[in-house]
């Protein structure tokens, strides 16, 4: 059974990527660490006792559609129920809707937990807590205030309906439309799909954030609106009225996630008897600039995906050494008992059990690190702000791309440490890897993620900024040469090389990028993202050993002697490969 590793979160927090420095600072106003420490109990104990013994029932019944409606398995809506009773979904909401305002890095780590106790479960609030942002950042005040308290308590849940049948990762092929009326709303007509949490019973109204085009709006992505378009339309008292022109016409059948409710959506079919065809809907933002206030929402949400890859690698690390430690095969120099030994006492499940932790762990300090640089962006101004904007871009597409990568290498190792059993359902391994393999795909693709690193992030501040951020994982690099510490063997050395391979690849991908090179710099692109990743993930493993020695720093030296040489063949991919993955990709072409 899944525990949540408090201490481990709260060590990454405070003493790699920099909650303490900042609480000693008053960044954050009057949080201090007692707080902080308190509400990571506090999360760890609802994810372990509350939400992790949900997840078997939910995977195992999943969620059923039956006259357009749909309900969640046995004891879910209830869970729900307490996990907002708790003020769990108010979390990182703002306070003058009734939410905490307390830092993203707070948030992720809840998240984290809660994700690992159940990645089905925790879907739904995560995108809620997206909704919220954007409504609060780009709607008008008159919407904040029907609609902002009751997404805050999470009495409302939210949507982001962007997918179609067409139109996947390109958002410029959207067929979705939407009409004015004279009273200032809007009608909306079309179908998508991959709507996660489009329909369930958890809430009695549903916000959906729904992307459409405007019949004079210009081609491409310039001309996407976005739209708040509820389940039931509200009166002005607040309360609930009519149900509006929308329904889930079906639920997707999926690898895993079951409990998790996916929807193909129907807008305006006019099924509402008596009433004109069409979702009523209203403006955020403005009209034509859809996109931009939908990405409010999709930035928090990579972020947030990463963290599910982090979550599930955690649970999936956790069941796999507690089943080593009680499965029995074999001989082993280092068991001394009677009978055969506990595989974990075998070289080779150690290899496999330390690669587990390691990578969970440098994935969690990406991502947390994220979390980081989005705190001080909020809390700074000038030329302080745009530095740590520019960092949280930088870390997202590792944090997403990464963290989810190595969710699924995580997942699949730990059905390898249980053997046989780890294929048969019973052990709860194939689930976690079911459920893993989703969070490389959505909230864009790692793929695209790598596109956007090398395109978007490489240049930012004229490609400084991301030379800066290599700049202070080599200070890290440096720490550790100069304190004659014992117990790291050749780290230093290694981190320095994968440091310097990183900077190599930079420097050729910006290089490629400014003399437009493009299809050069996008066959590097995801090498670049692991490479990118594994030597940032090597500095922070050396931060966090640095600060408490032990077996923190027995695992990274293991991470550093037989991982992280793996830059330099990224390195090589990244530089080299482009030329040959041209040529061989001509014979995949048949249109």
């Amino acid at each position: 059974m899944y525990r949540a590793p408090v201490e481990d979160i709260a060590f990454t927090l405070k003493h790699i990527v920099g909650l303490k420095a900042a609480l000693e600072e008053g960044i954050f106003s009057d949080l201090d660490e007692d707080v902080v420490d308190a509400i990571l109990q506090e999360a760890g104990r609802f994810a372990t006792d509350e939400v992790a013994p949900a997840r078997e029932a939910g995977d195992r019944n999943g969620s059923v559609l039956e006259n357009k409606a749909v309900t969640t398995p046995p004891g879910w809506k209830e869970l729900y129920r307490r996990w907002i009773e708790g003020g769990w979904n108010a979390l990182q909401g703002p306070e003058a809707y009734g939410g905490q305002g307390l830092p993203a890095m707070l948030g992720v780590a809840a998240l984290e937990m809660w994700n690992s106790g159940s990645m089905a479960f925790a879907l739904g609030p995560t995108l809620t807590m997206g909704a919220v942002e954007a409504i609060e950042k780009h709607a008008t005040e008159a919407l904040k205030r029907t609609y902002l308290e009751k997404l805050v308590s999470g009495e409302w849940m939210g949507t982001m309906n962007l997918t179609e049948p067409q139109a996947g990762s390109d958002l410029a092929a959207l067929r979705t439309r939407a009409e004015r009326r004279d009273d200032g709303s809007y009608r909306i007509f079309g179908q998508k799909i991959f709507i996660t949490y489009g329909e369930h019973d958890f809430t009695d109204n549903i916000v959906h954030l729904v992307l459409a085009r405007l019949a004079d709006a210009p081609e491409g992505t310039r001309g996407i609106s976005l739209f708040l378009v509820p389940k039931f339309l509200v009166e002005p008292d607040g309360s609930l009225g009519r149900r509006n022109d929308l329904f889930c016409a079906g639920l997707e059948e999926k690898l895993g996630i079951h409990a998790s409710p996916t929807c193909t959506m129907i807008y305006g079919d006019g099924s509402v008897e008596g009433e004109e065809a069409g979702a009523v809907g209203w403006l955020i933002g403005e009209e034509n600039r859809g996109l931009a206030c939908m990405f409010t929402m999709m930035n928090n949400a990579r972020l947030a995906v990463g963290i599910q890859g982090v979550a599930i690698a955690e649970a999936a690390f956790q069941k796999a050494l507690a089943y080593a430690n009680e499965r029995r095969q074999g001989k082993a120099s280092s068991y001394h008992g009677e009978g055969m030994a506990p595989i974990v006492h075998h070289p080779d499940i150690q290899r496999t059990l330390l690669t587990m932790q390691a990578l969970t762990q440098t994935a969690r300090a990406i991502c947390y690190a994220c979390a980081y640089a989005t705190d001080r962006a909020r809390a700074a101004e000038g030329d302080d702000k745009q530095h740590w904007q520019e960092r949280a871009n930088l870390l997202t597409p590792l944090a997403k791309a990464f963290s989810t990568d190595i969710g699924v290498e995580v997942a699949s190792m730990g059905v390898q440490v249980h053997g046989g059993m780890g294929f048969i359902e019973e052990t709860g391994a194939a689930a976690l890897l079911r459920d893993a393999r989703i969070a490389p795909i959505y909230e864009g693709t790692n793929g695209i993620q790598a596109i956007d690193l090398v395109t978007r992030k490489l240049p930012q501040s004229g490609g400084d900024h991301v030379l800066t951020y290599i700049a202070e994982l080599e200070a890290i690099a440096a720490e550790l040469r100069n304190s004659n510490l014992a117990g790291f063997g050749i780290t230093a050395n290694v981190l320095d090389e994968a440091l310097a391979d990183l900077i190599e690849a930079t420097q050729f991908l910006q290089q490629c990028v400014s003399e437009g090179r493009m299809d050069e710099a996008l066959a590097g692109a995801t090498p670049y993202l692991r490479l990118f990743s594994l030597a940032a993930g090597g500095a922070y493993l050396v931060r966090g050993a640095l600060a408490a020695g032990g077996t923190r720093t027995a695992l990274c030296r293991f991470f550093a002697e037989n991982m992280l040489g793996e830059t330099a063949a990224l390195k090589r991919s990244v530089m080299d490969g482009a030329d040959s993955l041209a040529d061989a990709g001509k014979g995949l072409i048949s249109a």
